[in-house]
C-alpha cells in the first residue's frame, strides 16, 4: 500500500562519474521510498561516464546539465514538483525512515536541516569525525550530511550559488541561518569514506579544515578550487 505523505518530497541527486555505484544506490533508495505516493527522485547528471545510461533504466527523472554541483542541484530543484526539497549525494545512504523524519520536522516548523553522519568505515578515527556532525557549528557541516529545505525558503534565498565550485553547501547554510533555525535531525546518513581511503584519513581531514579556514578568511573561489584540486585525489 502506498502512503500519501503531505507535503511531499523531491529528492535531488547531482551525479558525476558515479557509474560504479549508482545502480545499487538508486535501487536501495527506491526500496525506501516505494510505499510513498508523494516522493519523486531527480538525478541531475553532468555528462559523466555511463551514469546517465544506467540511471535511465530506473523510474526516476533524469536531467542533464553542465558540471557543477550547485548548478546541478538548482536544475533539479527547478524541475521538482513537491514543496520539500531533499538534496542527497550519490554516495550517501539516508536513514530507512528519512521521508517520515523530514516530513515530521517540516510539520513541526523546521524549514531546513540535515541528518547527522557516519562513514561506511569502522576505523575509530572515522567514527570520531562522524561524531562531530551532531554539533551546530559551520565546520561540522557538509554536503554529505544531505540537506532538506522547503521549496519556498529555497526560492527566497535564491538557491545554491552557481558561482561556487566548492563550499557551496556551507555557503547556502549560512544564508538559511539568516532566515530560520537550521535543524540537525537525530538519525544518521551513511556516507562513503572513499576519498579518505585515497587521500589518507588524517591528511584529508586537515585539508578540509584548511579549506574551511580559507573560506572563513574570505578566499575567492579560484584559490579554493586550486587548493582543492592540488591536494585531493578524486
Amino acid at each position: 500500500m502506498q502512503l500519501t505523505s503531505s507535503p511531499g518530497i523531491s529528492i535531488v541527486i547531482p551525479t558525476c562519474n558515479e557509474e560504479a555505484g549508482i545502480a545499487s544506490f538508486l535501487g536501495h533508495l527506491l526500496s525506501l521510498t516505494a510505499k510513498y505516493e508523494n516522493v519523486e527522485i531527480i538525478v541531475c547528471d553532468s555528462g559523466s561516464d555511463r551514469t546517465a545510461e544506467i540511471v535511465s533504466r530506473f523510474q526516476v527523472l533524469l536531467l542533464r546539465s553542465q558540471k557543477g554541483r550547485a548548478l546541478q542541484m538548482n536544475a533539479g530543484a527547478a524541475a521538482a514538483k513537491h514543496p520539500v526539497l531533499y538534496f542527497l549525494h550519490a554516495d550517501t545512504i539516508p536513514p530507512d525512515r528519512f521521508v517520515d523524519e523530514i516530513l515530521g520536522a517540516v510539520e513541526n516548523g523546521s524549514e531546513a536541516g540535515c541528518f547527522q553522519m557516519r562513514f561506511d568505515d569502522l576505523d575509530p578515527v572515522m567514527g570520531f569525525y562522524g561524531w562531530f556532525t551532531r554539533l551546530p557549528f559551520p565546520i561540522c557541516r557538509g554536503g554529505d550530511q544531505s540537506l532538506f529545505i522547503t521549496r519556498d525558503l529555497f526560492r527566497k534565498i535564491g538557491g545554491f550559488n552557481e558561482s561556487m565550485l566548492v563550499m557551496e553547501d556551507i555557503e547556502i547554510i549560512s544564508r538559511i541561518e539568516k532566515e530560520t533555525a537550521f535543524c540537525i535531525l537525530d538519525s544518521v546518513v551513511v556516507t562513503s569514506a572513499r576519498k579518505y581511503r585515497r587521500n589518507g584519513t588524517i591528511r584529508l581531514q586537515l585539508i578540509f579544515g584548511t579549506l574551511h579556514l580559507l573560506y572563513a578568511l574570505g578566499a575567492d573561489q579560484e584559490t579554493l578550487v586550486r587548493y582543492y584540486r592540488d591536494n585531493i585525489l578524486q
